[in-house]
């Protein structure tokens, strides 16, 4: 939803700033969210990736990410 918003930021319209306004106020709401962080023993990496091919119904454009853990 960001990466839509972000898209109109050179010509924002009304319904974009409302938009805006749901994404700020679910941030907001997920401040008491907490990331644990852990130590491990050993050297592990880690990675995963996605990849969603022409998956937007609105543009038909791709979308990937990808994420890599090194662990200690």
């Amino acid at each position: 939803m960001v990466n839509r918003v972000r898209q109109f930021m050179h010509a924002p319209t009304t319904s974009y700033w409302g938009v805006v306004k749901s994404i700020l106020c679910y941030l907001r709401g997920t401040t008491t969210n907490d990331l644990h962080i852990t130590r491990s023993s050993s050297f592990d990496l880690y990675g995963f990736t996605d990849a969603d091919w022409a998956g937007s119904t609105d543009d038909r454009k791709s979308t990937g990410g990808y994420l890599v853990f090194f662990c200690q």
